[in-house]
């Protein structure tokens, strides 16, 4: 009964903590900016405005519904599981302690540092850290075809809705739950010894300001309908709605492009950048050769892992007829020299 509990909490909590991505204020902040994006860009009525925003064919489309189901879902599966999963603390530990046995960094002892210098570098670290390594796993789950298999959960959507950055595998949960671990705890261990244990965020309602803004400006718009373009050199250093619906498109030439989550120069930088246009028309989802069952949610968990183990399989079978191939020579050569 304490687990039912702990899971009607954990349900609502990402609509009540500014720490979340989908926190009721920034939906709300999300959606104001949409209206006004299509009231006075697109300048239509203000009806057909209110009529496009909270379009029912979106919101109650089977591929939003299965995002509300795998959003409860995989909740219950990460209350499970969390108690064995890496943590921020662990990797912390371990750096804090390992800095000690060094003398190439030492603490800081200057309290004007330590108190105003420090909580801003930490803060800002901690969010361009954080981003680089979301951008590089991103990366790295389309490039891989093991990891492309639970990724591609998140791609089978066939339309957006804020609730859509839920729509992923527990394998690929878990995955960013140990890039998490690792990079935050990565930073805050460093820091921490730096400043001799005196670090904190700077923070807005108790979340990261550069976290805050970023939502408060409309992340949640990217995994939605409304299309908002930035100008062209914004689109250099940060990612739009529209550039992250591009990453969602079917078509092939989009395929593998803006990776990012808040910058876009680590895209530019790697080669991935594509810029958004107005009034751009995607289709959303993954092409017909994945053969992916989209909106069965039986078979949106189980799928992916019949897909690796067959990939893993593969390899495995590969990997040991170049064995038997290699030591195959190795011994005709061995008895044609005697």
């Amino acid at each position: 009964m304490d687990q039912f509990y702990n899971f009607i909490d954990f349900l609502t909590s990402n609509f009540l903590d500014p720490k979340k991505r989908v926190f009721l204020g920034y939906l709300f902040s999300g959606f104001l900016i949409a209206f006004l994006w299509v009231l006075f860009v697109k300048k239509i009525s203000f009806k057909q405005t209110f009529s496009y925003i909270f379009d029912k064919r979106i919101y109650f489309a089977k591929s939003a519904i299965s995002d509300y189901f795998l959003y409860a879902i995989n909740l219950f599966v990460m209350i499970i599981f969390s108690p064995i999963l890496l943590s921020q603390l662990t990797i912390a530990t371990i750096i804090f302690e390992f800095l000690h046995t060094q003398d190439f960094m030492i603490p800081i002892e200057n309290i004007f540092v330590v108190s105003v210098i420090i909580p801003v570098a930490f803060t800002l670290c901690y969010f361009i850290v954080d981003d680089f390594s979301k951008f590089l796993v991103h990366m790295l789950m389309h490039k891989i075809p093991f990891l492309w298999c639970f990724h591609k959960v998140h791609h089978s959507a066939e339309v957006l809705t804020p609730i859509t950055v839920f729509r992923t595998h527990p394998i690929e949960g878990f995955i960013f739950v140990l890039r998490n671990a690792i990079t935050q705890g990565a930073v805050i261990g460093m820091f921490y010894f730096i400043s001799n244990g005196n670090i904190d965020l700077v923070t807005v309602l108790g979340a990261n300001i550069f976290s805050f803004c970023f939502h408060l400006f409309g992340s949640n718009l990217r995994h939605s309908h409304i299309n908002i373009c930035y100008w062209r050199w914004l689109e250099h250093v940060l990612i739009s709605p529209a550039q992250h619906q591009i990453h969602h498109s079917v078509k092939k030439i989009h395929h593998d492009k803006n990776f990012g989550v808040t910058f876009a120069f680590w895209d530019l930088i790697f080669g991935s950048l594509v810029f958004s246009k107005i009034n751009q028309q995607i289709k959303y989802g993954l092409s017909k050769k994945e053969n992916y069952i989209k909106h069965n949610i039986f078979q949106i968990y189980i799928f992916p892992i019949r897909e690796s183990l067959n990939i893993l399989f593969t390899i495995f079978k590969k990997n040991i007829i170049r064995l038997c191939n290699f030591f195959h020579v190795s011994v005709f050569k061995f008895k044609k020299g005697f």
